[in-house]
């Protein structure tokens, strides 16, 4: 037996792992590493798995090509060959900008994914650049960008020191946290409340965070907005703000929530007026507050306006910046994608729809259009990484569609699924334990200054490529170099732009180093290695590679610590609280509170055992309570005569979907979880246990306007009961 350590690369929790392997590489084993500082031992029913996962014999070990509608093996060579070839027969009949590339959400937490990103976006040279960010978090990068200049500055709740703590849309007893990394969520909010803390939390379910709450409170869903303003304006209607950094807006935020009373917001989100007023004075009297909205706030219509009055709040109750409040991790790394500048969005717009670019992206709402609509510019090729947007897009179906009308399309990816099955090249990835592991991006949203390194645990098989070298080389055939080029030119020239400006920067500690010397002293085994072996020492904690090496179990790099005058980049140099793009985006809400809600909405669900489509091919992962059943309460199922079977309609599509009644969800709305759909899969397990694709439901037309996020929670769907047999 051999044992391991390893960060757990399957959700944003980053627990250590302690895995045993058996002579022949399988995973006999996996426990909760204790000795990692920060996780402590932790590990959830996912994690468990990991072994199960890595070892699924319907993960792809070397090149799919599509020929005549067959699929069949083929070698790296003709593979990146036939890439190259692809490529070229659509950028020289219609452009760079008819090739698009959509990066889903497991590129956030590998090496290579986050090393490769960028260059290959650079190389591909095009505009229509998708990802995962706007099916669940640009409200939060758009919003943080606005108020503080920077969009990666997203502040975290500082769990393990706050006394009050307001739950918003969010549901980490069984998601483990998302955009706030804290291993063991559950055991930080029982810890909350035994040292005299107090939990609310506020979502249309009684989730398992909800039933963990001192207090659950009951919204509908897409309201999250109307019920902060109502504390905003309790707030300065009754003098109970204390700001403690510099701020900008101040008179105009006051003015715009003036409207906004308690008794006008309970009247769309459901809240009495009266509860609206005691949050608020609550979050104000309380030693140290903070408050955390997450999916449920993000992915509604005024998920930007949801995601801005989070950190107001926290701003005007004295709880920002400061321990026990919203605060700001310090990674090891060089946080190289931090600009130094104002954060500006809508740098250009989608052909068809015209939406504004954020963050170098435009929303996957508006794939299908540009691959659908003819034209200059029109989408002819694709390049998709970890993703699966088929079944986490909206209006999926019609998406589906859109897939078949390319002229080429090219996927990295381990699985042959309900997206890649359009490809005409498929390059997969290794096993996760054939990787090294980083979390360059998780390390910036986690609740305690930490960081840890996993080595590769397994080699490569002679048949196999590293993740690294299949996006090296797939850059370097976009840049024009051709199928042949070696994978270290690029690894070369990204760290030499690194180096070079870290020794030019004006003030830097490295300014007029030799970069030849500093690139002969880095170390590691591939360019994602030496790209982290860099950016550590030019971190703030000067550690490197090696002491990363050392420590198998992490390093605990202290509380957080106050650190928002280095990030903020707005053109003031204060916190900007009233935003004129969100200031604007108000009358859209005005006039949204004035429609009449509709009877019935649908939200998504989380389960503890399920991570996105790709987690639903190991079988400890599915059955039981990890099901795709529709949560009704049982007044709508007596109201709408429902049976075991129901068929939900909405304005994009329907669904007949099992019915499960429960009273942990409220009237008027029901819950289907997502990532299901997986009728007719090559994936043996996912197929046996298929489900419905809950964005047959959801309507791609419908965004966030100031985000282009789109819209999950809050959908518009009736009830029809399936008729009996006979």
């Amino acid at each position: 037996m051999r044992t391991a350590h390893r960060t757990c690369p399957l959700c944003e929790a980053a627990c250590g792992l302690r895995l045993e392997l058996d002579d022949s590489g399988l995973v006999s084993s996996i426990r909760g590493d204790d000795k990692d500082p920060f996780s402590q031992g932790f590990l959830c029913p996912k994690g468990a798995t990991l072994g199960a996962l890595d070892e699924d014999p319907d993960r792809l070990r070397v090149p799919k090509v599509r020929e005549n509608g067959q699929w069949r093996d083929a070698d790296w060579d003709e593979a990146f060959r036939l890439v190259d070839e692809g490529f070229k027969k659509v950028v020289e009949a219609h452009g760079r900008d008819a090739v698009a590339v959509y990066f889903g959400n497991p590129t956030f937490h590998t090496m290579a994914g986050f090393a490769y990103r960028r260059p290959l976006t650079e190389s591909l040279g095009t505009r229509n650049v998708f990802s995962a960010a706007t099916i669940d978090q640009m409200p939060k990068h758009v919003s943080s960008g606005m108020l503080f200049g920077d969009p990666m500055a997203v502040a975290v709740p500082d769990l393990d020191r706050t006394d009050y703590l307001l739950v918003l849309g969010a549901n980490p007893v069984e998601s483990n946290g998302s955009l706030c990394v804290a291993p063991d969520f559950p055991k930080r909010l029982k810890d909350l409340r035994a040292r005299g803390g107090k939990l609310v939390v506020v979502d249309p379910r009684r989730t398992r965070t909800a039933a963990l709450a001192d207090e659950h409170l009951f919204i509908r869903p897409g309201t999250d907005v109307c019920l902060l303003f109502g504390i905003v304006h309790t707030l300065f209607a009754e003098n109970l703000t204390t700001i403690g950094v510099d701020v900008e807006g101040l008179a105009e935020l006051r003015s715009v929530a003036e409207e906004f009373t308690p008794a006008a917001v309970e009247r769309v989100c459901g809240v009495p007026a009266e509860q609206i007023e005691r949050l608020a004075r609550e979050l104000a009297a309380a030693p140290t507050a903070v408050v955390y909205g997450r999916i449920g706030t993000c992915t509604v219509e005024f998920g930007t306006l949801g995601s801005w009055l989070v950190d107001v709040i926290n701003i005007l109750t004295g709880n920002f910046d400061s321990a026990g409040g919203a605060m700001f991790t310090k990674t090891a790394a060089l946080e190289i994608f931090r600009t130094g500048q104002p954060y500006t969005q809508g740098n250009w717009r989608s052909r068809v729809r015209g939406l504004p670019e954020a963050l170098g992206e435009i929303p996957v709402a508006t794939l299908a259009d540009e691959i659908e609509t003819p034209g200059e510019g029109q989408v002819r090729a694709l390049v998709t990484v970890a993703g699966n947007p088929v079944l986490s897009a909206p209006n999926g179906p019609r998406l589906d569609r859109a897939l078949g009308e390319l002229d080429f399309m090219v996927c990295v990816d381990p699985y042959l699924n309900e997206t890649t099955k359009h490809a005409d090249v498929i390059l997969p990835p290794p096993r996760m334990l054939q990787m090294p592991h980083y979390d360059f991006l998780v390390q910036i949203i986690m609740v305690r200054n930490y960081t840890r390194f996993s080595p590769q645990i397994l080699p490569l098989e002679p048949d196999q490529r590293s993740e690294a070298e299949i996006m090296a080389r797939l850059i370097l055939i976009a840049s024009g170099a051709g199928a042949q080029a070696p994978p270290e030119m690029l690894d070369d020239m990204i760290l030499d732009q690194i180096l070079r400006g870290a020794t030019e920067a004006p003030g830097s500690p490295f300014e007029g180093r030799d970069v030849a010397e500093m690139r002969a002293g880095l170390e590691g085994d591939s360019g994602p290695e030496l790209l982290l072996d860099a950016l550590l020492k030019l971190g703030p904690y000067g550690l490197s590679l090696a002491d990363l090496r050392a420590a198998p179990h992490g390093i605990d790099l202290g509380p957080l610590e106050p650190r928002l005058k280095e990030l903020l980049t707005t053109e003031s140099g204060r916190v900007e609280l009233a935003p004129a793009a969100l200031i604007k985006d108000v009358e859209r809400l005005r006039r949204r509170m004035a429609d009449p809600p509709p009877k019935t909405v649908l939200i998504g669900r989380r389960h503890l055992r399920s991570n996105n489509s790709w987690s639903h091919n190991v079988p400890a992962l599915v059955g039981g309570s990890n099901r795709c059943t529709l949560q009704v309460n049982p007044l709508d199922v007596t109201e709408f005569g429902l049976g075991d079977q129901v068929i939900v309609s909405s304005a994009a599509g329907e669904l007949t979907v099992p019915v499960e009644p429960t009273d942990t969800i409220m009237p008027g709305v029901v819950s289907l979880p997502h990532g299901w759909g997986h009728a007719g899969s090559e994936q043996a397990v996912a197929a046996a246990h298929p489900g419905v694709n809950a964005n047959t439901l959801t309507d791609e037309t419908v965004v966030d306007v100031p985000s282009g996020n789109a819209v999950f929670n809050g959908v518009a769907v009736t009830l029809t009961p399936v008729a009996e047999p006979g």
